[in-house]
């Protein structure tokens, strides 16, 4: 049990009834004064909005107790270096799966709009031009999911609906009710099967940069790409090359660098649609991320496993082990 342990939220709790009562809470979102002595917390959940790591920084030397870090993104890669700031034995977990619906719903929205050329017809209506064209259509079309973790099934399962064939690819091959998912290792050879490609997979070492100069260069003419995903996963130099030159076009929810920096060629770039980041944003955003944290607190109250849990800084003995 973890009777009277002090957790802070970045909700208040009145916004999250059904807390654990055994713990003690306090708000904290990132703004203003501190709540409280952070050496007394053992709970901390980040901020919900991009950019919890540069809100944490200066906090996390003094969470000497502090036993959970619990973000609210699905990625963590951000995290990473600071985690040498962390007390021995705190364990760093992660909102992944929570936002999976969200992301694959503006996922489908960017793939939608590429392929219908919404971009470009809502260029024309700016300027009062009526200029029927035919485009493409989703109907039959061979779409890549990269990385078939909670967001790629949602996508895959969202493709379906408009029959397309979705192929589907992880780090390392396995098979699932879904069907066959490819390894990492079959990547050059699937690149030219498909007509576009919706990046899920996390940002690691293995995937960072992963769609640069050669990748890109084996999609088909007119391929489309939508990245949901970190933008290190992309060349953006590389994209903006194959962009500009007409033969691919691309939809991007996040971006290298992040925020897009104003004067990029992406901004204005005819063939490329930006987003800023806002695939998990949405009026649902509060109810899922609060229910997720109630369910997280009382696993935490009762002792139990947390979910999501990534890392473990230097377990302490008789510490859980990282997931």
């Amino acid at each position: 049990m973890k009777d009277g342990a002090t957790v802070w939220l970045p909700y208040h709790r009145t916004q999250i009834p059904g807390l654990p009562d055994r713990l003690s809470y306090a708000y904290w979102d990132g703004t203003g004064p501190l709540p409280g002595d952070p050496a007394d917390v053992r709970f901390l959940v980040g901020i919900p909005a991009p950019g919890a790591e540069r809100v944490l920084r200066p906090v996390l030397p003094y969470l000497r107790n502090l036993e959970v870090l619990q973000l609210l993104s699905s990625g963590y890669d951000h995290m990473m270096p600071l985690l040498d700031e962390l007390p021995a034995g705190t364990r760093l977990a992660t909102g992944r799966g929570v936002h999976r619906e969200t992301t694959a719903e503006l996922a489908l929205t960017l793939l939608l709009s590429l392929c219908r050329g919404l971009d470009r017809f809502t260029a024309r209506q700016a300027r009062g031009e009526w200029v029927p064209e035919v485009r493409s259509t989703l109907v039959g079309k061979r779409v890549l999911v990269v990385g078939y973790g909670a967001v790629g099934a949602a996508v895959a399962a969202r493709l379906g609906a408009f029959r397309c064939e979705a192929v589907l690819m992880a780090s390392t091959a396995r098979t699932t009710p879904a069907g066959r998912v490819h390894g990492a290792a079959e990547l050059p050879a699937l690149l030219p099967t498909v007509d576009a490609v919706v990046l899920c997979a996390p940002l690691t070492e293995g995937t960072r940069g992963m769609f640069g100069t050669e990748a890109l260069a084996l999609l088909k003419d007119g391929a489309l790409l939508v990245n949901v995903a970190r933008g290190e996963l992309v060349d953006t130099r590389a994209v903006v090359r194959e962009v500009r030159a007409g033969r691919l076009r691309v939809a991007l929810d996040v971006t290298d660098p992040e925020p897009l920096p104003a004067g990029h060629p992406l901004w204005s770039l005819p063939g490329a649609l930006i987003t800023p980041h806002v695939a998990a944003f949405t009026d649902a955003f509060p109810t899922l991320t609060t229910d997720f944290i109630r369910r997280q607190l009382h696993r935490y109250a009762r002792g139990e496993e947390l979910h999501n849990v990534v890392v473990t800084t230097a377990p302490a003995e008789g510490g859980e082990q990282a997931a």
